[in-house]
């Protein structure tokens, strides 16, 4: 983990772009880099909310998602769970009056509190799991199967599997160098595939894009049966 900063329950996190001093640069960056508005879109078009869906955005970071899913289907109830604080501000100010239709949560998934009767049917997370320590990735994935409702979706978009050599050496040359290797060679070697397929009744890769900074995935999984 790289630049290990602190939230508010003193839990460590890998800020946005490996360093916190680098937080305001995020947007920016992640729209140059990463082709963020093809694999966005494809997440929010994946998602194709309803009015009355509950969606929650598991490391909701600057809100940008957050804010394309809001525009998309504004009847929709949105919250977003994210641990760094400064972060969260940029998300907020992004939002501006229309922050307040947010539920926000400035915290890990684990500590998230929902009104009685607030399930969500669609869960979705970017770019957070490669900077995940290993031992927490299936955790948070089990996590988000729990809160969904029974057949719920859950969109993933990460850096999962670097199939190719050009992959895997721009991942190194970019993610790895500000994130470390410790927490985000275990995507670049496929666990986060295989946790999914563990969990989840179904899973699906909808779309592979390749970037400056190595591939990133977008999956599509669906909730255990009821019982579950």
């Amino acid at each position: 983990m790289s630049d290990g900063a602190k939230s508010e329950n003193t839990r460590t996190f890998t800020p946005a772009l490996g360093k916190g001093w680098l937080t305001p640069f995020y947007d920016a960056t992640i729209g140059l880099l990463t082709r963020e508005q093809a694999w966005r879109g494809a997440l929010v078009r994946a998602a194709a909310l309803e009015p009355g869906d509950k969606v929650i955005d598991v490391g909701s970071g600057t809100g940008s998602l957050l804010r394309q899913l809001m525009t998309s289907c504004p009847p929709t109830k949105l919250a977003g769970v994210e641990p760094d604080p400064d972060a969260l501000a940029i998300a907020r100010r992004k939002f501006g009056y229309a922050s307040d239709l947010i539920r926000w949560h400035n915290g890990f998934l684990d500590t998230l509190s929902l009104p009685v009767g607030w399930r969500p049917n669609k869960v979705v997370s970017s770019l957070v799991l490669h900077q995940v320590p290993v031992e927490q990735k299936r955790l948070i994935l089990e996590q988000i199967s729990a809160l969904l409702v029974p057949g719920g979706m859950a969109l993933i978009a990460d850096y999962k599997h670097q199939e190719s050599p050009l992959m895997r050496k721009l991942f190194r040359m970019t993610v790895q160098q500000l994130d470390g290797r410790e927490d985000t060679q275990p995507n670049a070697d496929g666990m986060i595939e295989r946790h999914l397929q563990d969990i989840f009744e179904s899973t699906e890769c909808l779309q592979v894009f390749q970037t400056a900074t190595g591939a990133i995935s977008l999956w599509r999984a669906t909730k255990k049966g009821a019982g579950n």
